[in-house]
């Protein structure tokens, strides 16, 4: 799940100097590595959240937000890690790699070891080279770019899937079941967006199927008018979009509007129910891949429980975020310290975590090990709301 401006990759590298200048721990001042445990039991154990919580990606900032506060609230009641109280700190990055490089200089100063956090991808990869300087581990629930773990760096993983397995399912579905259709391919030039569009374009082409349309837009923009005219043009019966459910939403209102039927395609970007709502009417039958609904495996019928109970559904990247701090706890007390590194040590052992997402476990990378995406579709409910459901 997780995505930013197409130059995200490119600002990695600059952002990741900047972020060794900023730091409160300098090169000239090397940070330490090692996260102390507090001295007595009682003591607490800082874990900093970061997202998106305002702008156009607020929603899914607000599913990991929500999903590490009642992990962290259930941890906290049942005891803590290793006897200590955990202390959440929130970091607003506005999905923008600036900022996120900024929030966590901020996490960095304030003591934090464990991050669960950012949402995008684009954000995610600067960041986490402040935190590997700082002796920091990161957990994305949602940056799906495979850029993110395949640097060699001892303190990244995430709990969700790559794009480039999303991008071989969604190719696949479209070479599989949508052969005899014309297919334009749309993305929005961010990390996220354009990576999985060309995942998606390339295991398509490998099954012999040929985009009609290949086309980027930038964020932000409202009016698709023209984009809507090349894809009225090239007479497509399915339009793939990478990107988020803010654009994607507009691009599907303004495609019906235009008197253009063509099925719309998706991906994680658009997994909330603001999707639909952006979209009207014409979100229904939608495709969209996703991992298969965590809300109907029975080791989270129990927190899904307290989610109501608080009137959120956790749906997309809530229980994604939730099991991120569940690992960290217990990867922590499998290493029997609150040391980064030996956590991510233990990550990396191939041991299986018990979470209400299933059991998963990594590679040496930071990946999960399972293949997690499926398809859904876009369907209208009883009571009149469009929501996705998994496909049988």
């Amino acid at each position: 799940m997780r995505i930013l401006l197409h130059a995200g990759l490119m600002l990695a590298t600059a952002l990741g100097l900047a972020a060794c200048d900023n730091s409160p721990k300098s090169k000239q001042e090397p940070a330490k590595s090692e996260a102390k445990a507090p001295a007595a039991s009682g003591g607490t154990i800082k874990i900093a959240v970061a997202g998106p919580l305002t702008g156009s990606s607020a929603a899914f900032g607000s599913q990991l937000k929500n999903g590490a506060d009642q992990a962290i609230a259930d941890i906290n009641e049942a005891g803590g890690i290793l006897g200590h109280k955990i202390e959440m700190i929130l970091g607003d990055d506005v999905g923008d790699p600036k900022q996120g490089v900024s929030i966590a200089n901020k996490f960095a100063g304030e003591g934090a070891k464990f991050v669960v956090g950012h949402f995008n991808s684009g954000v995610s990869i600067p960041s986490s080279d402040v935190y590997a300087e700082n002796g920091m581990l990161q957990i994305t629930p949602a940056s799906t770019n495979p850029t993110f773990t395949e640097r060699n760096m001892w303190n990244v993983f995430r709990t969700c899937g790559r794009d480039d397995q999303q991008g071989t399912v969604a190719g696949n579905y479209i070479a599989d079941n949508l052969k005899d259709k014309k297919i334009a391919v749309v993305h929005d030039k961010t990390t996220y967006g354009k990576g999985l569009a060309d995942e998606t374009k390339k295991a398509m082409n490998a099954k012999g199927v040929t985009e009609v349309l290949y086309e980027g837009i930038n964020t932000g923009e409202k009016d698709f008018s023209a984009l809507i005219s090349k894809i009225k043009e090239s007479g497509a019966d399915v339009v793939y979009w990478g990107g988020l459910h803010t654009e994607g939403g507009l691009i599907l209102r303004q495609m019906r509007d235009a008197g253009v039927m063509a099925t719309m395609m998706g991906a994680d970007g658009i997994a909330t129910d603001e999707f639909a709502a952006v979209a009207g009417p014409g979100a229904e039958g939608t495709l969209m891949t996703f991992a298969p609904d965590p809300q109907k495996r029975p080791e989270a019928k129990s927190v899904i429980d307290k989610f109501a109970q608080r009137n959120f559904k956790p749906e997309a990247y809530t229980l994604y975020s939730y099991a991120a701090v569940q690992i960290i706890k217990q990867a922590a007390e499998k290493a029997g310290a609150l040391d980064a590194k030996k956590v991510a040590e233990v990550m990396h052992s191939g041991h299986a975590f018990k979470t209400v997402i299933g059991d998963l476990s990594y590679d040496k990378k930071g990946d999960i090990t399972r293949l997690d995406y499926t398809m859904y579709t876009w369907k209208k409910q009883p009571d009149g709301k469009i929501t996705y459901i998994q496909n049988e």
